[in-house]
């Protein structure tokens, strides 16, 4: 069964998005962009048209199998080499492989006509003006009247693209730029030209959030819009300023990482990543299009990059940039004085010290800017140029500041927009201290403070604000009405708390439990948090509960340190008595008197999946990766997941069917520790149910989403289920099989004889114990020999040489 995205927001009726209606599209080019955004949209359920250039001459290869220029294979090959290398990227660019049969290949030629049944059109040509108008030329030949066109163009004016276009094409027309790679950046720029009919941008802007998961972003028609003209201007003037301020480029990479809220690729990492070529390519296009900004040196060259570009050491796709990995396996950095790789040295600063005691990002940037060092200073030298070239943004890129925010956020990869991190330092400190760095902020900034506001957001009655311009107030951000924000809900609904675990009223009778442990581990604190949670829910009318985060990541697992730390003291009753309180928690998940949806999103391993698996339904975000991962560190699922699966393998066929197959495919997908790349990618696993579980693309609309579906089973008469006592187990038919595959495995010297020991343990649960035949069973039997296995396991030497070493390292050991 094929699973796409559910919907996510009630306000349908008389939206932009009741009045039209996408199921079908086109996307002309085929490039890294255009055959990653066409695999975008079939993840979503949409039919896709793919097409690009017809080829003038013949292989080698296709000439001596015969092939003719006129042959479909030949007038193909573009696109289609195109699309096969795109399938293969890492990260993938499908939610799951089987989506790219949604996908119809072609060629501009021949197939051009086939836009006529599309509902949206996508150009993804190079970025060459006259390219593109000979495209759009082609479009007009085919394209029904009031079929939206887009481009995604990254800096060519709209208004450019759209001369000679007739007036359908003209209104119907605006930009769409997505970020690479699109599924996974959320930023989706829209930009209208001055013929663009609103209603057109106001349903690219609604649909992409609802469909396609995105940010997006409403831009002025200027060069590089708004996410590439603010981040470029950052990594640019970094390329400047790092001689000046003594620092080598590993050492900027650290300062600019996570420690920031950055992505771990940093900034000389990232320009790798992106190809040093591509960069420039902006930097020029700022350079040459924008004559009066203040800022215009940056976006000259500094001497070191224009031999690097000269010596084409372009980044990753050169295998050469400013880090270069050598033939021992090392990875150098480049010394920008001598132009030589050299060995990187480990990076420590005072300030960076004393950030890493302080998880909140907003309180550990006021550390990083005040630091006394050398790090302070580039922290004061950087984010005050930065600063003050955001306010002076505003209004000539866009009206609202929450728009550049939301860019960087969605675009980059950033966790706090510029104005939210002015804002955490403190707006009139920063002003004061800018002046005296002679970097003065817009006049605008000025005028709102004399005005007595103070920042840029604030938070009332839930919802963010933002400082307006123009009328010289705060406002309530548009289009979040839907979005569930705990952060700003947490202090005035919170119902109860204990330190890993916070409940939370959502409204509507419908109650939110987030962890906030490290990495969201389950331990302790967390499974009462889980059993108090159901308990007021219960006892105080309400009509369900939600188990929810917006952290990173929804939950690493089991407090792995307090298993190992228990186990090497050989604290048997307690780790029984853990074990038993963990099983009781996901068992209290599923038999309660109210609902209980689970919302996972990011990584979701080990006791997470369990969660998930116990829930009435899971609404999972699609950038979820779940699996059962508890082998890997040389134990069985114990919080109920194994005996979940035994579940499973005996609803999943009928009586007359063969079981086998499928509780391979279970012990599989528990022994080899297989994680689902999305969420759609768990159904396949068996981990998600189709017809139950949902997915989201937003992952903003995920609580929202959760909570409607709490309602939706409150509102259907939920009612207490009893524990099953109808399990049908194999017993030694499936014992059989599975000790046989474990010891063929370790004969082929594919596992060790830890990982056949953990084989065994596993089958043995799954098959129910050493029976003679099929046997109906319990869950709580099933637990118990869940339960009796995962400790003997701990027992042994090995894993807890395994749980020590990812403990350690964060990998998995095979001993």
């Amino acid at each position: 069964m094929e699973m796409t995205a559910v919907s996510t927001s009630p306000a349908y009726t008389g939206s932009v998005l009741s009045k039209r209606r996408i199921r079908k599209t086109a996307v002309l080019g085929s490039g890294v962009m255009g055959s990653q955004i066409a695999m975008h949209m079939a993840g979503i359920g949409l039919e896709v048209v793919l097409l690009d250039i017809a080829p003038k001459e013949l292989l080698p290869e296709e000439e001596k199998k015969g092939l003719k220029l006129t042959d479909k294979a030949v007038r193909n090959r573009i696109v289609k080499t195109a699309f096969d290398s795109a399938v293969k990227l890492n990260p993938a660019p499908l939610y799951d492989k089987k989506f790219a049969s949604r996908i119809q290949l072609g060629n501009f030629e021949d197939d051009m006509k086939l836009i006529a049944g599309c509902d949206w059109v996508i150009e993804v040509v190079v970025e060459r003006l006259d390219i593109k108008k000979i495209v759009y030329e082609q479009v007009e030949q085919y394209r029904k009247p009031g079929t939206l066109i887009t481009s995604n163009t990254s800096g060519i004016p709209m208004e450019l693209l759209i001369e000679g276009r007739s007036a359908d094409f003209q209104a119907n027309f605006c930009g769409t730029h997505f970020f690479n790679p699109p599924r996974y950046l959320r930023l989706l720029e829209v930009i209208p030209s001055s013929k663009t009919n609103p209603e057109v941008v106001d349903f690219f802007m609604e649909y992409g959030s609802r469909f396609l998961g995105k940010t997006t972003v409403l831009c002025k028609d200027t060069p590089a819009f708004i996410a590439n003209r603010i981040g470029v201007f950052g990594i640019m003037a970094l390329f400047h300023n790092i001689k000046e301020l003594g620092l080598t480029i590993e050492e900027i990479d650290k300062l600019t990482g996570p420690v920031l809220g950055r992505p771990k690729s940093a900034t000389f990492r990232t320009a790798d990543v992106v190809g040093l070529d591509t960069l420039v390519n902006v930097a020029n296009g700022l350079k040459a299009n924008l004559p009066n900004d203040e800022a215009k040196a940056y976006f000259e060259l500094p001497e070191y990059l224009t031999k690097m570009i000269e010596n084409k050491w372009l980044g990753q796709k050169t295998k050469q940039g400013f880090f270069k990995k050598m033939a021992d396996g090392e990875i150098y950095s480049l010394n920008l004085d001598t132009l030589e790789y050299v060995p990187q040295k480990k990076v420590k600063f005072a300030t960076l010290e004393a950030a890493k005691q302080v998880d909140k990002l907003s309180d550990r940037i006021k550390v990083l800017m005040n630091g006394k060092d050398t790090a302070g200073d580039f922290y004061r030298k950087t984010n005050f140029a930065l600063f003050q070239y955001v306010s002076n943004r505003v209004p000539e890129i866009t009206d609202d500041i929450y728009k550049v925010d939301d860019a960087m956020k969605a675009g980059f990869g950033w966790q706090i927009g510029p104005f939210a991190m002015w804002d955490a330092v403190g707006v009139k400190w920063a002003v004061e201290k800018m002046e005296e760095a002679g970097n003065k902020a817009a006049a605008w900034v000025y005028e709102m403070l004399s005005a007595g506001f103070e920042s840029f957001y604030k938070v009332e009655n839930g919802k963010t604000l933002y400082y307006d311009l123009h009328s010289k107030s705060y406002k309530v951000i548009p289009g979040r009405d839907n979005f569930i924000i705990l952060n700003n809900i947490r202090d005035t609904q919170k119902v109860w708390s204990n330190s890993g675990t916070t409940l939370t009223d959502l409204g509507e009778g419908v109650l939110n439990l987030e962890f906030h442990t490290k990495m969201n581990s389950i331990g302790g604190e967390v499974l009462q948090g889980i059993h108090k949670a159901i308990d007021i829910a219960e006892s105080k009318g309400y009509n369900g509960l939600v188990i929810g985060n917006q952290g990173d990541n929804f939950s690493a697992g089991a407090n792995l340190a307090m298993v190992l730390m228990l186990a090497a003291e050989q604290e048997w009753d307690e780790l029984n008595f853990a074990i038993k309180a963990f099983q009781n928690a996901t068992m209290r998940v599923r038999y309660s008197s109210i609902p209980v949806v689970v919302a996972p999103h990011g990584l979701t391993l080990g006791g997470g999946c369990e969660l998930c698996l116990h829930a009435d339904a899971v609404v999972a975000a699609a950038e979820t990766y779940i699996g059962l991962v508890e082998v890997g560190v040389g134990v069985i699922p114990g919080g109920g997941g194994t005996k979940e699966f035994a579940l499973r393998v005996s609803d999943e066929l009928k009586e007359e069917d063969i079981r086998i197959p499928t509780l391979k495919n279970r012990f599989l997908t528990i022994g080899q520790a297989k994680v689902a790349t999305s969420a759609y990618e768990a159904f396949n696993l068996g981990i998600l149910r189709p017809g139950q579980d949902k997915v989201v693309v937003n992952i903003d609309h995920q609580l929202q989403e959760a909570k409607r579906e709490v309602l939706r089973l409150a509102e259907a008469g939920y009612t207490q289920k009893p524990q099953r006592n109808d399990i049908t187990v194999l017993g030694r038919e499936g014992l059989g099989v599975v000790y046989a595959g474990a010891n063929s495995m370790y004969s082929g010297h594919y596992i060790s004889e830890h990982d056949v020991l953990i084989s065994q343990k596993l089958g043995y649960v799954l098959c129910g114990g050493d029976l003679s035949e099929r046997t109906v069973v319990s869950e709580q039997y099933l637990l118990d020999l869940e339960r009796e296995a995962f400790l003997s396991l701990l027992g042994n030497r090995k894993t807890l040489e395994r749980i020590q070493h990812t403990l350690k390292t964060g990998k998995p050991l095979r001993n």
